[in-house]
């Protein structure tokens, strides 16, 4: 057994999309935790076991958002531990979703845990999902830190981007574009590569650290459209001192993540910038003195 949870491809295949570093939370800084988003309005259980204890948690008030939020703690079946590579007895923490699962039901890949809900902690722009963390046997399951690193079962197949696209969807603080375009709807996860031909993950740069869809030695650079955007450390990416802009002007940034659904295309995080729909708009990245950078107060 390993320290590593990794997640089976038949658990990933419940989901539309997921994601390990996109959130300024420690958990996900070091890829301890994944974000996992069904497509639709149920948190899909992730997992296989018995329902220790549902707990009701505060988080950070945000005008868009519930004001709590809540934590689901499940012992894993051993049968789960084993195809996850972990020790028997290793426990899971899921978040963003509100408990319709009392202690000690039995739950299993797949089923409906309850409806997910709008929490404070993660961003206006950021989809509803399942985030979900583990941890090793007797180490305390309520703090906040703690949790095992995560990766996943299977490739995510890198896609080459050039940077433009034609705005497909409006939100109060983001745009989709229609490119790049998914080369496998619903066969593979894919996500946007560097010019090394690496899928990325994370915000860039709006979270000072970000990750890869694969294994990278420390120390190497990641380059995007020329432009060296970060250097990989023994867990993830720290992003440059970079700007993202969109038609030459600053946006927050660019949201990054695997997907395998047709409806996959380029997030651009703007609040303080309309697009159109139809729009074209072609996104590029500059060195910056004074980069964004989001926090988590």
């Amino acid at each position: 057994m390993t320290e590593t949870v990794t997640l089976p491809t038949a658990v990933l295949d419940r989901y539309s999309r997921f994601s390990r570093f996109n959130s300024p939370y420690p958990s996900h800084d070091d890829g301890s935790a994944i974000d996992l988003y069904p497509g639709g309005e149920a948190g899909i259980s992730p997992v296989t076991g018995t329902v220790r204890e549902t707990r009701t948690v505060g988080c950070p008030k945000r005008s868009y958002a519930a004001e709590t939020d809540h934590l689901i703690v499940v012992d894993l079946d051993d049968d789960w531990c084993r195809r996850a590579g972990v020790e028997f007895g290793t426990t899971a923490r899921i978040l963003h979703v509100i408990p319709r699962v009392s202690p000690g039901d039995r739950v299993v890949v797949g089923d409906a845990l309850g409806p997910m809900t709008r929490s404070g902690f993660f961003g206006q722009w950021v989809d509803d999902h399942v985030h979900v963390g583990f941890r090793a046997p007797g180490v305390n399951t309520l703090r906040a830190s703690g949790s095992l690193p995560v990766d996943v079962a299977g490739d995510v197949e890198p896609v080459s981007w050039d940077g433009t696209g034609v705005v497909v969807e409006r939100g109060p603080t983001h745009v989709v574009l229609d490119g790049p375009r998914h080369p496998a709807p619903g066969d593979a996860f894919a996500a946007i590569a560097s010019d090394e031909g690496v899928p990325l993950d994370g915000g860039l740069a709006h979270y000072a650290g970000g990750g890869a869809f694969a294994t990278l030695a420390a120390g190497r650079a990641v380059r995007l459209w020329g432009t060296r955007v970060g250097v990989a450390t023994d867990r993830g990416i720290a992003w440059d001192s970079i700007d993202v802009l969109a038609n030459g002007e600053r946006v927050v940034g660019l949201s990054l993540f695997a997907a395998r659904d047709a409806g996959y295309g380029a997030k651009i995080v703007c609040p303080d910038r309309e697009f159109a729909l139809g729009e074209t708009v072609s996104v590029s990245v500059v060195p910056s003195e004074d980069p964004i950078r989001l926090g988590i107060g």
